[in-house]
Protein backbone atom coordinates (compact mmCIF):
# COMPACT_ATOMS: atom_id res chain seq x y z
CA UNK A 1 0.00 0.00 0.00
CA UNK A 2 1.58 3.60 -0.78
CA UNK A 3 0.98 6.70 1.13
CA UNK A 4 -1.53 7.62 -0.96
CA UNK A 5 -3.75 4.82 -0.57
CA UNK A 6 -2.90 5.24 3.81
CA UNK A 7 -4.45 9.01 3.17
CA UNK A 8 -7.32 7.86 1.47
CA UNK A 9 -8.05 5.12 3.34
CA UNK A 10 -7.50 7.67 6.39
CA UNK A 11 -9.77 10.46 5.55
CA UNK A 12 -12.02 7.97 4.63
CA UNK A 13 -12.07 6.83 7.82
CA UNK A 14 -12.46 10.19 9.92
CA UNK A 15 -15.48 10.76 7.19
CA UNK A 16 -17.23 7.69 7.11
CA UNK A 17 -16.35 7.49 3.56
CA UNK A 18 -15.84 3.98 1.46
CA UNK A 19 -12.37 4.36 0.03
CA UNK A 20 -12.45 3.32 -3.64
CA UNK A 21 -9.64 3.24 -5.83
CA UNK A 22 -11.53 4.17 -9.08
CA UNK A 23 -12.37 7.92 -6.85
CA UNK A 24 -9.03 8.23 -6.12
CA UNK A 25 -8.03 7.63 -9.93
CA UNK A 26 -10.80 9.81 -11.02
CA UNK A 27 -10.07 12.90 -9.01
CA UNK A 28 -6.52 12.63 -9.56
CA UNK A 29 -6.77 12.45 -12.75
CA UNK A 30 -8.99 15.23 -13.23
CA UNK A 31 -6.15 17.64 -11.64
CA UNK A 32 -3.59 16.39 -13.34
CA UNK A 33 -5.75 17.63 -16.47
CA UNK A 34 -6.35 20.51 -14.47
CA UNK A 35 -2.85 21.69 -13.93
CA UNK A 36 -1.47 21.14 -16.98
CA UNK A 37 -3.99 22.68 -19.43
CA UNK A 38 -5.38 25.29 -17.32
CA UNK A 39 -3.16 26.13 -14.38
CA UNK A 40 -1.02 24.50 -11.58
CA UNK A 41 -3.41 25.90 -8.79
CA UNK A 42 -6.90 25.08 -11.10
CA UNK A 43 -5.92 21.21 -9.82
CA UNK A 44 -6.87 21.12 -6.01
CA UNK A 45 -10.14 23.58 -7.31
CA UNK A 46 -11.18 21.82 -9.95
CA UNK A 47 -10.95 18.33 -7.68
CA UNK A 48 -12.88 20.52 -5.37
CA UNK A 49 -15.89 21.18 -7.42
CA UNK A 50 -16.92 16.98 -8.43
CA UNK A 51 -17.39 16.73 -4.79
CA UNK A 52 -19.94 18.90 -4.08
CA UNK A 53 -21.84 17.83 -7.37
CA UNK A 54 -21.44 14.34 -5.98
CA UNK A 55 -22.92 15.81 -2.93
CA UNK A 56 -26.22 17.16 -5.34
CA UNK A 57 -26.31 13.44 -6.50
CA UNK A 58 -24.36 13.76 -9.70
CA UNK A 59 -22.28 10.91 -10.93
CA UNK A 60 -18.41 11.28 -10.33
CA UNK A 61 -17.09 9.59 -13.65
CA UNK A 62 -19.48 11.71 -15.56
CA UNK A 63 -18.57 14.60 -13.56
CA UNK A 64 -15.36 14.23 -13.72
CA UNK A 65 -15.56 13.69 -18.08
CA UNK A 66 -17.27 17.03 -18.01
CA UNK A 67 -14.72 18.77 -16.70
CA UNK A 68 -11.91 17.86 -17.89
CA UNK A 69 -13.30 17.97 -21.34
CA UNK A 70 -14.35 21.78 -20.17
CA UNK A 71 -10.55 21.85 -19.05
CA UNK A 72 -8.84 20.78 -22.11
CA UNK A 73 -10.60 23.52 -24.55
CA UNK A 74 -9.59 25.52 -22.13
CA UNK A 75 -7.53 28.73 -24.10
CA UNK A 76 -5.88 30.89 -21.71
CA UNK A 77 -5.38 33.49 -23.76
CA UNK A 78 -9.01 34.66 -23.98
CA UNK A 79 -10.21 32.83 -20.47
CA UNK A 80 -12.51 31.01 -22.05
CA UNK A 81 -13.15 27.45 -23.26
CA UNK A 82 -14.13 27.80 -26.86
CA UNK A 83 -11.58 29.85 -27.83
CA UNK A 84 -11.59 33.58 -29.16
CA UNK A 85 -15.40 34.56 -30.79
CA UNK A 86 -14.95 35.02 -34.39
Amino acid sequence: MSTLDDWTNLVCAELGLEPGETTQKTVLNLARVAAHTVDRPAAPLTAYFPGIAVGRGEPLAETAAKLQELARGWHADDHSPAGPAS
